[in-house]
């Protein structure tokens, strides 16, 4: 399988993007799509994952008055469990990096309960309580 994340740059790429988390979050797990699609999309740097030219996976981060928020990771039910929510995190740290602003910044994120062990294997913790966000059951997790 070859896999490639790039940074989804052009209103072609993103409309991938959200087509693959609108399969993900509206049609798979029921959310409704004005929780799905904010104010933040045009501010945020968004992701796409392709496997053998698919693509088959999405993620944004953005800055908050708290630090950077990594949102929205979305992978397609065909493409899970290989690797593809593993790559799209390596490739939105690896972003986050070289951006000087970002520099001593908290990394944070709210991780639906299936996905804290892919955050746990890249440092980030768990934070608080489980909480309920769009029906879905999540933990705030920040980098430690």
């Amino acid at each position: 399988m070859s896999l490639l994340v790039e940074k989804a740059l052009g209103k072609t790429a993103k409309e991938i993007v959200f087509k693959i988390r609108s399969k993900v979050f509206v049609d798979e797990q029921n959310v409704p799509a004005d929780k799905e699609y904010d104010q933040f999309e045009d501010e945020s740097f968004h992701f796409l994952a392709s496997s053998n030219g698919k693509p088959v996976g999405a993620a944004r981060w953005r800055f908050t008055t708290e630090g950077i928020k990594l949102e929205r990771f979305a992978v397609l039910s065909e493409a899970r469990g290989k690797g593809v929510g593993q790559a799209l995190l390596t490739a939105v740290l690896r972003d986050i990096m070289v951006h000087p602003e970002a520099q001593g910044k908290m990394k944070y994120l709210n991780a639906q309960i299936l996905a804290v062990p892919l955050y746990e294997k890249f440092g980030f913790q768990k934070v608080g309580d489980q909480f309920d966000e769009c029906n879905i059951q999540h933990y705030r997790m920040e980098l430690a």
